[in-house]
């Protein structure tokens, strides 16, 4: 019983800890909602209807809240300004997912995690990075990470764009099917029951855009 009781302790501090590292990636990216438990949140509800096992559906989790740990250990002033990225910076963040990886390994993560937040760049056509995994080589929970993050970026505001519509950003992850996301994946999405975390923060219609604001494109920086 002491046994069970230190490992449920272990546990919660280590969430705890986790959804700092959240946090701390959050405000270093300039989202002005949280970002990384709504990418959880999303991921969880996927990977449930996709019936992943308990302790897949955790490391998922984990993953979402640790996924952007390597923007922060590189400290690039171009992930918080707006306006585009040039070439060169581009090559620059690609780098983010393996140092992503690092460290989740140093914050004591399982290596689960680690493969998630390495992988969770990848695309289903294989244009993806670090490691261009395509299709059944990606696994599942990476490739529902890919979709989670990609819609919970496309719906708040960044440096570079406003935050799109909930119909706007659906309908870019539609497009984007076979390309970037896993079929099988978007269908489930696109089906899925309103939840909070679905809901954009997109501004009323009718409110100014700023001129240091481009236009709502896709990208991979998420």
């Amino acid at each position: 019983m002491a046994l069970l009781h230190q490992n449920t302790e272990h546990e919660r501090l280590a969430r705890e800890a986790y959804l700092q590292l959240a946090s701390a990636a959050d405000r270093f990216e300039r989202y002005e909602n949280p970002h990384a438990v709504r990418i959880a949140a999303l991921a969880d509800r996927l990977a449930e209807s996709f019936h992943l096992a308990s302790q897949d559906r955790k490391s998922l989790r984990t993953a979402a809240h640790m996924h952007d740990l390597g923007e922060v250990a590189m400290e690039r002033e171009y992930i918080r300004r707006e306006g585009s990225l040039t070439e060169e910076e581009r090559l620059d963040l690609a780098r983010h997912p393996v140092i992503g990886e690092q460290e989740a390994a140093r914050a004591s993560a399982d290596r689960a995690v680690q493969l998630l937040v390495r992988w969770h760049h990848e695309w289903w056509n294989g244009c993806g990075y670090p490691d261009g995994l395509r299709q059944n080589e990606i696994p599942l929970a990476a490739r529902i990470l890919r979709l989670a993050d990609s819609y919970a970026a496309l719906t708040d505001a960044r440096p570079y764009r406003p935050a799109l519509s909930e119909s706007e950003a659906r309908q870019q992850i539609i497009e984007r099917a076979a390309i970037e996301f896993d079929p099988s994946i978007v269908s489930v999405f696109i089906a899925l029951p309103d939840m909070e975390e679905l809901h954009s923060f997109a501004r009323p219609v009718g409110t100014a855009v700023t001129m240091n604001e481009s236009p709502a494109l896709f990208s991979s920086f998420t």
